[in-house]
């Protein structure tokens, strides 16, 4: 843990580990990003609503390294996936040795739909800076734990929990089903859970009258939040698109009013989360079939 920063509605956590190889998704193609001679450092960030304690994706984020006001590096990070800390944004770095840097994390806006309490925020950019010492040997004693043990077998590795200043950092966790409304049925494909829910009414942001179909997808084990997934949804008279949402009462999802629902909905995703994962979750989420969830 490196530090944290606030910026109007805007949390920011700095971290640092050892460098690590991940692996890029555009489209349908993974390719892997391994470790470069040059760097030093895994540099992630995770920005959070300040007042909900909810993980923001799709913000675009940047970082920009520092050292006596010098530049050492900037360029906009991944999004990514991480069995212990769910999404999160990171890359590897390069560093000019032993010291102290300053590092500045920005946001360009949330460009994905809010509705509730979140319709209108999120909307303008923000920053933070954290100052944070830096030495190879401190990065070097990290634990980490090999499990030659385990290969082949079906499992998660337990979140982390972190903490700074008495504050703990929040995860990308999604809603237990039981604490979600109306939920209709959940189902597995691709590695994923979907829990299909629906309101009598959409959420304030969302254009229509009639019901409104969401479906929420989160990993099988923790259930950190699975992001930038394309969704298809088919019941009664609708068949179609949902879009992804941010919604304080139903988490990130994907949603779309439907007017009714039917006897079954059949739930498609079409896209694999366009995010980079971490090692563990490099086959994860990729082939999906059709699932159907009957009310």
């Amino acid at each position: 843990m490196a530090g944290t920063g606030r910026d109007g509605d805007y949390r920011f956590a700095l971290f640092y580990s050892y460098p690590h190889r991940f692996w890029n998704v555009n489209g349908r193609d993974v390719s892997l990003t391994d470790i470069a001679s040059g760097d030093d450092v895994h540099l992630m960030a995770s920005v959070w609503d300040a007042e909900t304690m909810q993980v923001l994706p799709d913000t675009g984020l940047s970082l920009e390294i520092e050292r006596d006001g010098d530049l050492v590096s900037q360029e906009v990070i991944y999004p990514m996936l991480s069995q212990p800390m769910g999404f999160h944004y990171g890359a590897n770095f390069g560093l000019e040795g032993d010291g102290s840097y300053d590092v500045t994390a920005s946001v360009g806006g949330v460009s994905t739909r809010r509705t509730g309490g979140y319709e209108g925020r999120f909307a303008d950019p923000g920053s933070a800076t954290v100052s944070f010492d830096y030495s190879r040997g401190a990065r070097d004693d990290i634990p980490y734990e090999i499990t030659p043990d385990r290969a082949g077998e079906r499992a998660a590795v337990e979140p982390m929990e972190m903490s700074m200043g008495g504050m703990s950092m929040p995860m990308g966790f999604a809603r237990p089903a039981a604490e979600l409304p109306g939920v209709v049925g959940e189902a597995t494909s691709g590695d994923a859970r979907f829990v299909v829910g629906t309101l009598d009414a959409p959420p304030a942001g969302v254009e229509g009258e009639g019901t409104y179909l969401y479906v929420s997808a989160r990993t099988p084990y923790n259930r950190m939040v699975i992001p930038a997934m394309a969704v298809e949804a088919a019941t009664a008279g609708f068949d179609g698109d949902l879009t992804a949402t941010l919604d304080p009462e139903l988490g990130y999802h994907y949603g779309a009013v439907v007017g009714g629902v039917g006897s079954e909905v059949e739930v498609r995703p079409t896209l694999p989360p366009q995010t980079a994962r971490h090692e563990g979750y490099e086959t994860a989420f990729m082939q999906f079939e059709p699932m159907v969830v009957s009310p």
